[in-house]
């Protein structure tokens, strides 16, 4: 298998068997009970700070979700999918995820490969993906060669940070071939540069090493076993209007109720809705390593609860360890394999430790997790409606995970 799923494979299949190929056999997930009774008076300064940002139009709509130990503590939603009109949130409501994909989904299934052997994170990338040396015209083949899988989890390639391939072509296959060729920016492993290429290019490694695309491996051996039920590559079409618009493509003026606050895309011409957001992914079919993972506040928060149980039932603890500890190298680096620790600041705010750990999502979502505190919050939002060009969330986040912790004590 060289590449990523098609558009075609989106919904949850429970008929699917619990052992496959190499893949072991995973009973009795961790359970973690609601608690959250109290919410309302626990973390009513959290949630005023949520209401505010709606009305101050940093995003439309919102879902949240906090675990403390083995409780579900707090479970609430906010506003509307669009400002003052459609749907509201309800707990069930998935939100485009995006760059949480990279730790939900790609970065567990590295996590998973590596623990049964069939990963080695030192090796070459180039290894299992040879077309990122043929690919390559830019007479850089051994900086190439020196690119590892710790290096691409880390982001420590070399690779850029983004780039529009999609205005290059709307072939998935000529995507990746543009992924695999894009030159290196700076010499591997001498800066950290957060890269959606990077993550394109591992989905495509862990893809063939698994010998299964990345939507499936996931579904069965992470989503199933911490009954993720909610969660999914590709929803399914009916189920697209239930999901909050994440931008307003559709080319003309915006419409009274959806104002645009700067740049404004026309790429599909039509409102992205129940559809991956960033539109590398789109182009590759919805499937990618970088996002395209749907999730509602509660499966993420139940995901949270696995990395604080050391990875029951799906990993080992040695190997969550592993992969939430900071690199040392480059030096100054916020970087885990695949996750992010807390920087000053954070936008975790100011009560996360040393030891925590989580992820970003372009759309407004995030996931951060203290194994010191036993402590996740799930932040879910679509702040790029009806564009990308809104930044008030960077200010909302850490006061929001302030006001949590805050809650808790």
């Amino acid at each position: 298998m060289s590449s990523l799923s098609s558009p075609a494979n989106s919904a949850i299949n429970r008929s699917e068997p619990e052992f496959h190929g190499k893949c072991r056999r995973l009973t009795n997930p961790s359970t973690l009970e609601p608690a959250y009774d109290r919410q309302d008076e626990q973390f009513s300064s959290a949630f005023s700070i949520l209401r505010s940002a709606i009305n101050e139009r940093a995003f439309p709509a919102a879902s949240m979700a906090v675990t403390q130990g083995d409780r579900l503590v707090a479970l609430k939603y906010f506003g509307r999918f669009q400002y003052e009109q459609g749907l509201e949130p309800t707990p069930s409501t998935p939100f485009d995820l995006a760059s949480v994909t990279k730790v939900v989904a790609t970065t567990t299934v590295a996590m998973i490969l590596h623990e049964r052997g069939l990963l080695d994170l030192d090796a070459p990338i180039a290894e299992t993906v040879p077309e990122f040396l043929m690919d390559s015209a830019n007479g850089d083949e051994d900086r190439r060669r020196k690119v590892s899988f710790r290096m691409l989890l880390a982001h420590t390639s070399g690779l850029p940070a983004y780039e529009k391939l999609f205005l290059k072509t709307s072939s998935r296959d000529e995507l990746l071939k543009l992924a695999f060729s894009t030159p290196l920016a700076v010499d591997p492993g001498s800066r950290a540069e957060y890269s959606d290429v990077g993550f394109i290019i591992l989905a495509t490694a862990l893809e063939r090493i698994a010998e299964e695309t990345l939507d499936k491996f996931s579904q069965r051996e992470v989503f199933w076993p911490l009954a993720m039920t909610n969660t999914t590559f590709n929803p399914a079409m009916d189920r697209r209007p239930l999901i909050p618009p994440t931008a307003d493509e559709r080319e003309g003026p915006f419409s009274a109720t959806t104002p645009s606050t700067g740049t404004h895309s026309t790429f599909r011409n039509r409102i992205v809705e129940g559809e991956v957001q960033d539109e590398n992914a789109f182009v590759l079919g919805g499937v990618a390593g970088h996002a395209g993972l749907f999730s509602n506040a509660e499966d993420v928060a139940r995901f949270a609860h696995a990395m604080l149980q050391r990875g029951s039932p799906i990993l080992r603890a040695e190997t969550v360890e592993l992969f939430t500890r900071r690199q040392t190298d480059p030096p100054g680096t916020s970087r885990a394999l695949g996750w992010d620790t807390p920087s000053s600041p954070s936008q975790s705010g100011k009560y996360f430790g040393p030891q925590s750990f989580g992820h970003l999502g372009y759309t407004g979502t995030s996931l951060w997790i203290d194994p010191d505190l036993q402590l996740s919050v799930t932040l879910l939002t679509n702040r790029t409606w009806p564009d990308c060009s809104n930044q008030a969330i960077k200010q909302v986040r850490p006061k929001f995970h302030d006001a949590v912790v805050e809650g808790l004590r």
